[in-house]
């Protein structure tokens, strides 16, 4: 939802707790004085908390890594005390948003619904300074919602693998920053990385390579349980995509049947030279096994995903005719509305007939977005703002560059509801940084190519955009990569930040 230009922050360049702070909070008042947590300080347990102790534990945890002290939980408040409620009322913060008060005495977080809480926390951390032994947090009063509802990163396993544990990291990481969405790009011509039922080549032939012929990989159904239990305690919907029916060669390596001729293309490892020599691999409508794939693929992953959404890829279908193109979006999305979930694609699905609610990921073409009906809903991935695969700057060890260099100024100083004519906030879901991994094979290249630029699509995300300025952002980001480094990330430390 979009924020009202009569929301004010307070700002008061005097009081260094608030260069602590991202994404930029809707309403920040600092009062005097402070609250120092002591050895007798106890987390509150308040109304409505009891089911939602992972949130209690991760602020418990995450209290003794940045001061050095461990907090119990009481359930009757006393001075030096942090009291966390839940109210069930959505209508002062909605399902995010949060009220968090810290006096000189004690302090108290607020929300409506347990995701709001879990957002609170965040901030709550953000306050402490992380040095050894300041247990000190500022006195002010903090009110918070999302601009959008949906701030997503995406990583591509399918170029190159990366394991269940790195996964995870990859969630806390993204966690700390409010990203709420974690798009996995599963399948693409290079590897099949997720386990169906009934068809063991996919993976067996298809995960068995990646990029540059290295080593494969994929997630079993237990696996990617891992992955999404591990997400919901982080409050991160998984958002799986299988890319249909463009970037499939290693599906159709994998099952004859999915060919025409019935015979499998041997399987493919390369990098594409640049956009136009990819999307030359596409599924058939009329190929034997085509329809009961989609149908099997589409079924197991609703069934094995907890959130609404299912992204079916679409993008780049090159060796697809027009007429069939329009025809698998149709059968895609009657396939992924039969169990209950919500189509997501990449903007080419506009040419087809798409139902009310779908979801278009813009990436490059604004016109081709354009046509998508007034009933859709968008991603604004925008290529040159938000593409992570992308270079920092010329210099950089890793990374491409068709998209053009992409430091943390040009990842802030976008408006999602500026980039499209006639594509406003009333229509955007919101924003999305993905990572293609055709030429990143480490995780340390991942952490390096994401941080601190993701923190910078938070802040897109999160902050109404009149409260954005990259001259009060800058700080506030290398206070952030500062800690990131200190926790052992990778990150890139652009020039800017110094």
């Amino acid at each position: 939802m979009g924020s009202s230009t009569s929301d004010a922050i307070v700002v008061d360049t005097a009081h260094g707790a608030l260069h602590r702070l991202l994404p930029l909070p809707l309403v920040v008042e600092p009062h005097e004085g402070s609250l120092t947590l002591t050895a007798r300080s106890r987390i509150v347990i308040g109304a409505g908390i009891g089911g939602f102790d992972h949130t209690v534990n991760h602020l418990i945890g995450d209290v003794q890594k940045a001061a050095g002290l461990h907090l119990a939980r009481a359930a009757e408040a006393a001075d030096g005390d942090i009291t966390l409620r839940l109210d069930g009322d959505l209508t002062k913060h909605g399902e995010e948003g949060y009220e968090l008060l810290i006096g000189a005495d004690s302090a108290s977080l607020s929300a409506g619904h347990p995701h709001g809480l879990w957002n609170g926390t965040r901030t709550l951390v953000q306050l402490f300074t992380h040095l050894p032994g300041d247990a000190t947090l500022p006195a002010v009063r903090i009110v918070d919602r999302p601009r959008y509802v949906w701030r997503g990163a995406m990583l591509d396993v399918a170029r190159h693998f990366f394991s269940v544990d790195q996964v995870l990291r990859f969630i806390e990481l993204i966690a700390r920053f409010k990203i709420n969405r974690l798009h996995l790009h599963l399948t693409d011509d290079q590897g099949w990385r997720i386990a169906i039922d009934g068809w063991p080549t996919l993976t067996n032939i298809g995960g068995s390579t990646a990029t540059g012929h290295g080593s494969g990989g994929w997630f079993s159904r237990t696996d990617y349980l891992e992955i999404v239990t591990h997400a919901a305690r982080h409050f991160i919907t998984i958002v799986p995509e299988v890319d249909m029916p463009g970037h499939t060669n290693a599906a159709l390596a994998s099952v004859p049947g999915l060919n025409l001729t019935g015979t499998s293309p041997p399987l493919y490892t390369d990098t594409p030279r640049d956009l136009a020599s990819v999307g030359f691999s596409s599924l058939h409508l009329a190929a034997p096994a085509t329809r009961d794939f989609v149908a099997d693929v589409i079924a197991q992953l609703s069934a094995d995903t907890p959130g609404k959404y299912l992204h079916v890829g679409g993008d780049e279908a090159n060796a697809t005719d027009a007429w069939e193109y329009r025809e698998f979006i149709e059968l895609l999305q009657r396939e992924v509305h039969s169990h209950g979930k919500q189509l997501v694609g990449w903007e080419e699905i506009a040419n087809a007939a798409l139902l009310p609610g779908a979801i278009v990921q813009h990436w490059l073409h604004g016109d081709v977005v354009r046509r998508a009906p007034a009933s859709a809903r968008f991603v604004m991935s925008p290529s040159g703002h938000t593409y992570l695969d992308m270079k920092h700057t010329p210099s950089c060890r890793v990374g491409r560059r068709w998209a053009g260099f992409i430091d943390v100024d040009t990842a802030y100083d976008w408006d999602p509801a500026t980039l499209i004519e006639g594509i406003t906030d009333d229509r955007i879901e919101g924003v999305e940084a993905p990572l293609w991994t055709e030429k990143v094979a480490t995780f340390e290249d991942v952490q390096h190519l994401c941080f601190p630029r993701l923190a910078c699509l938070g802040e897109v995300g999160w902050t109404a955009q009149h409260l954005r300025s990259w001259d009060t952002f800058g700080p506030r980001l290398a206070l952030h990569a500062d800690r990131l480094q200190r926790i052992g990330v990778p990150i890139y430390r652009s020039a800017l930040l110094d």
